[in-house]
């Protein structure tokens, strides 16, 4: 079936399975998947979708921004035209980045994303007055987190797409994670730590989650 939100014309895969919720999610192409029980008629969900329109509207505008953003070249908050030249090394001159490759970009990419969420973390583990292990450093691509906190092997693991935006973002993430240290929940204790060394938290959150 058809379903317009906006200027979206979606299409809804309907998966009927044996479970008692409905569940509502948006995929990258627009398509909008419902999971629900064998005797929900389209009736029913056709008014689950006209309930649930503000958070369709804004899930397709978050994946319609991320799509653009995948066609640009961001690096720490600027975005950069990708000029490659063979006789040339990676190097960004004015709005331009220029590259032998678009493989030894992404080399230079990782590299130069590994010393830069080093430094930061570096920079705050010196900067804690708590007592807080030194931390092993991973870096992956993440979809639902920006980073996490395992404590068990003092590991610290930073989202690879940080590196898109400007350092304020990758400075909170790091604040956060190193806060996990101390308080492996989110209680106000927790929220006051990370206050204690990026004042500004909850505005770079919101910024983030859009």
């Amino acid at each position: 079936m058809k379903y317009n939100v906006e200027e979206y014309e979606c299409n809804v895969i309907i998966e009927k399975k044996n479970n008692k919720n409905t569940y509502i999610r948006v995929k990258e192409d627009n398509t909008i998947v419902v999971t629900t029980n064998y005797f929900v008629t389209k009736h029913q969900i056709k008014k689950m979708l006209d309930d649930n329109y503000n958070f369709l509207f804004k899930n397709l505008k978050r994946m319609e921004r991320k799509q653009e953003q995948d066609e640009k070249f961001l690096l720490l908050g600027n975005e950069y035209n990708i000029i490659v030249m063979t006789d040339t090394k990676v190097e960004i001159v004015g709005s331009n980045i220029y590259t032998p490759s678009i493989k030894k970009l992404d080399s230079w990419l990782k590299k130069e994303m590994k010393d830069l969420f080093l430094k930061r973390i570096d920079y705050y583990y010196n900067l804690f007055e708590e007592d807080i292990p030194y931390p092993n450093m991973r870096i992956r691509k993440m979809t639902t987190r920006w980073g996490v906190c395992n404590r068990k092997s003092n590991t610290v693991t930073l989202n690879s797409e940080l590196i898109k935006y400007d350092i304020t973002k990758l400075d909170y993430v790091v604040v956060h994670e190193l806060s996990h240290f101390i308080f492996f929940n989110h209680s106000k204790d927790f929220w006051n730590l990370v206050s204690k060394y990026c004042p500004n938290y909850k505005q770079i959150r919101k910024e983030l989650r859009n």
